[in-house]
């Protein structure tokens, strides 16, 4: 005699792997976004969101090496979804639009306020310091679109020149962080000097 039919809901099960590890990595998320909000970085911890989130620790260090890695996924999570790329057909403009968001991102959010302390954490551990140099080469870093949009348009003609004002704008950006210095009345003439910086360089 033959064996019976196996139920329908048999292949589903073995499929529904996948989406359950997506579920479990956005709970987890969710959980540290929760953490974060309630007791700032200093209070994120693997135990804390694991027992939130009712994840295992070992499900915690699958995905994130580190609570730098942990913490970067959720400060990116919540700027991807808060931050919108602008597009305004002028280098100089992109800037602007772009910075202004991102500096009231970092005063205003829980997750932008952590990201000053993931940068000091980059400074005296090198595993934290390899999640930052990661995310600096990202595709979807924040300030990428802007200078290939750049480039694509003729704004600027050298990658590398490029690359070289992309660093500038970070280091203007983590210094004013570092400092508590985000006015945004202050990038209008931040982002003139670097442009007419450029220009003076070019002539």
């Amino acid at each position: 005699m033959s064996d019976p039919v196996p139920p329908l809901t048999a292949p589903t099960r073995h499929s529904a792997g996948p989406r359950r590890s997506e579920a479990s990595h956005a709970a987890i998320l969710d959980a540290a976004e929760a953490i974060l909000a309630e007791r700032g970085s200093g209070g994120l911890t693997f135990e804390a969101v694991a027992r939130r989130a009712g994840a295992g620790k070992p499900t915690l260090y699958r995905w994130w090496p580190n609570r730098t890695a942990l913490l970067l996924e959720v400060y990116d999570r919540r700027k991807h979804r808060e931050l919108p790329d602008h597009d305004t057909g002028d280098l100089a403009g992109d800037l602007l639009a772009v910075l202004a968001d991102l500096w009231r991102f970092w005063r205003e959010t829980p997750a932008g306020r952590a990201y000053a302390g993931i940068i000091a954490e980059a400074q005296q551990d090198d595993a934290a310091r390899a999640v930052i140099a990661g995310q600096w080469t990202a595709p979807n870093f924040s300030l990428t679109p802007i200078f290939d949009r750049a480039l694509a348009r003729g704004d600027l003609t050298d990658a590398g020149e490029a690359l070289t004002l992309r660093e500038y704008v970070a280091a203007m950006n983590w210094f004013r962080l570092l400092t508590g210095r985000l006015d945004p009345a202050d990038l209008p003439g931040l982002v003139a000097t670097l442009i007419a910086g450029r220009t003076a360089r070019r002539g």
